[in-house]
C-alpha cells in the first residue's frame, strides 16, 4: 500500500509539472502572437504611408523643373516598388508566424483535454485506494477482495492514461521547439530577404536623386522669370530712360542748330536788300544823267 501510495505521489508530480509545461506555453505563444500580430499591423500602415508619401512625391515633381522631375518621379518609383515588396513581408509574416503561433491556441487546449483525462483516471484510482483503506478496516474478506479488485482496475487505468499523457507531452514538447525554430527562421529569412531588396532599392533611389543637374535646373528657372522679349523691352525702357543731362544736351544742340539757320536766314535777306538798293542807285544815276543830258 505504501508503494503504491508513492507511485501516486509520482504521478502527481509528474502532472504538474506537464501543466506547467502547457501553462508556460499558453502564456508565452499568446503573447508572442499578439506581438508578431502587432508587428505586422505595423508594417502594414508603414506602407499605407509610404503610399501616400509616393502620390505626394508624384504631385510635386509635376510641378517643377525638368531635371528635378525626373530624379523625384524617377525615386518615387523606386520608394513605390519597395512597397510591393513590404506588401510580400506583411503576408508572408502572417502566413509564416503569426499563423503557426495562433495554431498553438487550440494545440494547448488538446494538451489541456489529456491532462484533465489523466487528473480523473488518477482521482477515480486515489478514491479507490481510499475505499480500499476503509475495507480493510472494516476486515470483511468478501468486501476486500473487491476492493482490491476494484483499486487494481483504477490503477491500471490511471497507468494506462498516465503512460500516454507522458507521450502526448513529449511530442507536444519536441513540437515546440522545432516549432519555435522554424517560426523563428522565417521571421529572420523575410526580413533579411526584404531589407536586402530595400538596401538595393533604396541605393537606386539615392543615385536617382544624386543624377539631378542643379545647375541646368536654375537656368531654366531664370529664363522662366525673364520671358524671350525681355532684353528688347529692356533696351526701350533704357531709350526712355536717359539721363536729363542728355536730354538737356539733345535740346541745346536743337536749339543752336535752329538759331544758325535763322542767322543765316536774315543775312541772306539782308543781302538781298542791299543789292535792291545798289540797284535802285544805279536806276536813280542812270535817270539823272540823261536828265542832264537833254538839256
Amino acid at each position: 500500500m505504501m508503494l503504491l501510495g508513492r507511485g501516486l505521489d509520482a504521478r502527481d508530480n509528474q502532472t504538474r509539472q506537464m501543466q506547467d509545461a502547457v501553462s508556460n506555453v499558453e502564456k508565452h505563444f499568446g503573447e508572442l502572437c499578439q506581438i508578431f500580430a502587432g508587428y505586422v499591423r505595423k508594417t502594414a500602415r508603414l506602407r499605407d504611408k509610404a503610399d501616400l508619401l509616393v502620390n505626394e512625391i508624384y504631385a510635386y515633381a509635376a510641378t517643377e523643373t525638368p531635371n528635378l522631375k525626373v530624379g523625384l518621379k524617377n525615386f518615387a518609383d523606386e520608394f513605390s516598388r519597395l512597397q510591393d515588396y513590404r506588401q510580400a513581408e506583411v503576408d508572408r509574416l502572417e502566413a509564416k508566424v503569426v499563423e503557426p503561433l495562433k495554431c498553438y491556441g487550440t494545440i494547448v487546449k488538446l494538451k489541456r483535454d489529456d491532462l484533465r483525462a489523466t487528473l480523473t483516471a488518477k482521482s477515480r484510482e486515489a478514491k479507490q485506494l481510499s475505499q480500499l483503506e476503509k475495507t480493510r478496516q472494516r476486515n470483511p474478506s468478501d468486501l476486500h477482495v473487491i476492493a482490491e479488485n476494484e483499486l487494481q482496475r483504477a490503477t491500471m487505468d490511471a497507468t494506462r492514461t498516465t503512460r500516454h499523457l507522458e507521450e502526448t507531452i513529449d511530442n507536444f514538447e519536441k513540437q515546440k521547439i522545432r516549432d519555435i525554430k522554424n517560426i523563428f527562421s522565417e521571421f529572420i529569412t523575410i526580413e533579411m530577404l526584404f531589407h536586402g531588396k530595400a538596401l538595393e532599392i533604396y541605393t537606386a533611389a539615392y543615385q536617382n536623386i544624386q543624377n539631378i543637374d542643379e545647375n541646368e535646373d536654375l537656368e531654366v528657372f531664370r529664363s522662366s522669370l525673364y520671358p524671350p522679349d525681355y532684353q528688347s523691352r529692356l533696351d526701350i525702357v533704357r531709350a526712355n530712360s536717359k539721363s536729363p543731362l542728355q536730354r538737356t544736351g539733345s535740346s541745346k544742340s536743337s536749339l543752336r542748330t535752329a538759331q544758325i539757320s535763322h542767322r543765316m536766314l536774315r543775312k541772306d535777306e539782308e543781302e538781298d536788300e542791299e543789292e535792291d538798293e545798289d540797284d535802285e542807285e544805279d536806276d536813280e544815276e542812270d535817270e539823272f544823267d540823261a536828265t542832264k543830258e537833254v538839256r
